[in-house]
């Protein structure tokens, strides 16, 4: 054998083995991190907050994106199976034999739904709980007593998470963070906010889109978003923002609630218009009035 036949041969089997060995790696950092334990100290849901309400948490259910994802009647359904090595299963969560949430004790709803933890204290993958993380007492435990009212799921379907090598790796390095990595879990609950037509309620509505749209809602990459999901639209004012083109509320709520741009065209599927055009028309106003008094920010700033 020639002598750069030789070399390159070791070098490329060099490489192949540096290369097995890091996806190896990156492949066990992925599953460490999907394993890792995370302490919060929870507080006893305060019963002063009135008693809960299904018809509320109907409406939570609904509008928080829980029926979008598990069901009109939480019995659990496939949410991502792309065909190319990802699917995402959401499991039932109604009661009954075989239910996810079987056994779950108050504490426990508390943890999976506003700190994004399974019992166990090991992360919830897929589940936007950055979205209801500032749910307040009353409405977590009205949410919960609607979930106790759903009809037994003839057959319960378990949670199944399988997601692309390129996605391991971004969740591995950090890049695709779980929801309880950008929860701040020492925050207390918001304080109830009256409904109404105010940017008080509307901050509390919007916190349903943060998840997507950032902290400060100007948008960019989605943090926890598949890898070809664009970028979320900047939902502040200004001349790079969404809400110049929708300054009216008419126009707004037909963005909500139809998923249509002023001139007719159709938003991006990402947009979950199932749930978000279920808000009532004070929601609606209320969201509407709290993004027009937002300062504007440059697009992508989160």
């Amino acid at each position: 054998m020639k002598p750069w036949l030789r070399t390159t041969g070791v070098a490329l089997l060099s490489a192949g083995v540096l290369l097995g060995a890091a996806a190896a790696t990156l492949d066990w950092g992925a599953q460490a991190r999907s394993k890792r334990r995370i302490e919060v100290n929870l507080r006893p849901l305060p019963d002063a907050v009135g008693e809960p309400s299904p018809e509320r948490g109907r409406y939570l259910f609904v509008t928080r994106g829980c029926a979008g994802c598990h069901g009109n009647q939480g019995g659990g359904r496939p949410v991502v199976d792309d065909g190319q090595g990802m699917r995402v299963v959401a499991p039932t969560i109604a009661p009954g034999p075989g239910s996810s949430v079987a056994g779950y004790a108050a504490a426990d709803w508390d943890r999976v739904i506003r700190h994004g933890i399974k019992p166990d204290g090991t992360p919830v993958l897929i589940m936007p709980s950055e979205d209801t993380a500032r749910l307040t007492d009353a409405d977590l435990r009205s949410l919960v007593r609607h979930l106790g009212t759903l009809p037994p799921a003839a057959r319960p379907v378990a949670a199944e998470v399988r997601l692309p090598f390129p996605v391991c790796i971004a969740y591995a390095l950090g890049l695709m963070p779980d929801a309880a990595a950008r929860i701040d879990h020492a925050a207390p609950a918001p304080a109830p906010v009256d409904d109404g037509v105010s940017i008080e309620h509307g901050r509390y509505v919007a916190d349903l889109c943060r998840g997507c749209h950032g902290e400060h809602l100007s948008g960019g990459r989605v943090p926890s978003g598949p890898p070809d999901w664009p970028p979320a639209a900047n939902l502040t004012p200004g001349p790079d923002g969404l809400l110049p083109r929708y300054a009216s509320l008419d126009d707004f709520r037909r963005l909500m609630r139809q998923g249509r741009r002023p001139d007719g065209s159709a938003i991006g599927a990402a947009m979950p218009i199932g749930s978000l055009g279920a808000l009532n028309d004070t929601d609606l106003a209320a969201l509407h009035l709290y993004l027009r008094s937002l300062a504007p920010r440059a697009s992508g700033g989160g």
